[in-house]
């Protein structure tokens, strides 16, 4: 029987956020999520059986070597055998997780955006990644999980669906990064660029 997993979506465009911002990339979004935080834009629950294979051969028929496994939460189900078949594809795969679940072996990049600053019991699991991504909301409510190692630091101003609101969260982010230059700012440029 062929490995078949619940995807929510797959489209190919740039990557908006965080490190690889503007990188053309393949996405798998996978359903489900093991969080309800509120500023979620994502349908996570809705989705289709896909075989692995297929998803792969997908993931080929596009030029970027770069592949997005994002979610909801996609370590609910991640195995290994899509990774080993992107790579097969000759493909460089990152994943975006809130670092509750562990994570599959082979992955080529690992964006940690822990969730428990919103969310009860969503403490990450994962001390170390890549690229730790934090939402930003207030620098008075703000953890910095220090106890994290990250090759990059970068703060998202959180998006609360008021532009009045997102403006002050916005100024507070940059006056965040401005006194803590460990940090920097990430912007959800597909959103402001309307990038489908």
């Amino acid at each position: 029987m062929t490995a078949r997993l619940f995807v929510n979506e797959t489209f190919y465009s740039l990557q908006g956020e965080g490190f690889w911002t503007g990188t053309p990339a393949f996405f798998i979004r996978l359903s489900g999520c093991n969080l309800r935080c509120a500023f979620c834009d994502t349908h996570h629950a809705e989705g289709t059986w896909r075989a692995i294979s297929d998803l792969a051969a997908e993931a080929a028929a596009y030029p970027a070597r770069h592949v997005v496994l994002t979610g909801g939460e996609p370590t609910l189900q991640l195995c290994e055998a899509l990774i080993a078949a992107l790579h097969e594809k000759g493909k460089y795969v990152a994943i975006e997780t809130n670092g509750t679940h562990p994570l599959p072996h082979g992955l080529d990049w690992v964006t940690l955006s822990p969730k428990d600053d919103f969310e009860p019991k969503a403490a990450p699991l994962l001390t170390v990644c890549d690229e730790l991504k934090l939402v930003f909301r207030s620098s008075d409510t703000f953890n910095p999980h220090t106890h994290i190692s990250a090759k990059h630091h970068f703060l998202q101003p959180c998006d609360v669906g008021n532009a009045q609101q997102n403006r002050l969260i916005l100024a507070a982010a940059i006056d965040y990064c401005k006194a803590h230059p460990l940090w920097r700012l990430s912007l959800q440029t597909h959103k402001l660029c309307e990038i489908p």
